[in-house]
């Protein structure tokens, strides 16, 4: 299964709530992200830029943006940016493959 990376920030009302009602928010992660078919490696709280980062596995991209989009529509949620992680073996896939490739490809401007 693809594995995602998402970072996002908690909106100042889910940090107040969080506050006065503190939670475990790996299991509602959890729960949320079986219900589309992946699971969840890790969550974090983060200094800095981001309030989280969450690691993924989906089995998919309709259903990580479906978990992502049901996510951010529930409110709580802003500025969620996503990644798609490979693993090392399946990076070494990729340069295998644009080893196969490199030769057929003509850069912007030359011959």
């Amino acid at each position: 299964m693809p594995t995602y990376i998402t970072q996002g920030r908690y909106t100042r009302e889910a940090i107040k709530g969080m506050i006065v009602k503190p939670e475990d928010r790996f299991e509602a992660l959890s729960r949320h992200v079986s219900r589309a078919g992946g699971r969840v490696i890790g969550y974090y709280l983060t200094f800095g830029e981001y309030d989280f980062l969450t690691i993924i596995e989906a089995p998919g991209e309709t259903q990580m943006a479906a978990i992502l989009l049901s996510a951010a529509g529930a409110g709580g949620l802003t500025d969620l940016r996503t990644t798609v992680a490979m693993s090392s073996v399946e990076a070494k896939g990729a340069f295998a493959a644009a080893g196969d490739l490199a030769h057929s490809f003509r850069t912007p401007g030359g011959a």
